[in-house]
């Protein structure tokens, strides 16, 4: 007598029922992961989490707020960089010493259009900071996150 196809094994029913949990609790942990955590703005890495956030926002009165006065010379003569629309920063070290830190950061950025899908570029930058009046305070950020504010547009 030849079985007949009728309804699925049990094993298989658990096998699938398995797999079903399982990707139940994947979109469950992505959806509830949530932003990062804020770091102690008392800390250069908090500093530049804090500039980071700003400037990315678009919220360039609030990035100003953690610049040290006349910033960075680069800025003579140049508005502020407008960030990429689809960039991710990440924190890579931080160097402190008494009175100036560096804070290195992986930029990465990610192309949505183009015939091949989603190419992403990364690249290593680094933020100077230095103490001013027990606070500290960037005094060179990177070009792709360089905030100018007030300054002047040369002819």
């Amino acid at each position: 007598m030849v079985k007949g196809v009728g309804r699925p094994g049990r094993p298989l029913v658990l096998l699938l029922g398995v797999i079903a949990a399982l990707v139940l609790v994947s979109v469950v942990v992505v959806l509830t992961r949530g932003a990062p955590k804020p770091l102690d703005s008392s800390t250069p890495a908090g500093v530049v989490q804090g500039y980071v956030t700003a400037v990315i926002g678009g919220d360039e009165a609030a990035a100003a707020d953690f610049l040290a006065p006349a910033a960075d010379a680069r800025c003579k003569g140049f508005e502020s960089v407008a960030p990429e629309r689809n960039i991710r920063v990440a924190l890579v070290s931080t160097t402190q010493r008494e009175s100036t830190a560096d804070v290195v950061v992986s930029i990465s950025y990610t192309n949505v259009g183009g015939p091949f899908g989603s190419p992403e570029y990364a690249s290593e930058e680094s933020f100077d900071l230095s103490l001013v009046g027990g606070r500290w305070l960037i005094s060179s950020a990177p070009w792709p996150l360089l905030v100018c504010p007030d300054t002047e547009i040369a002819p």
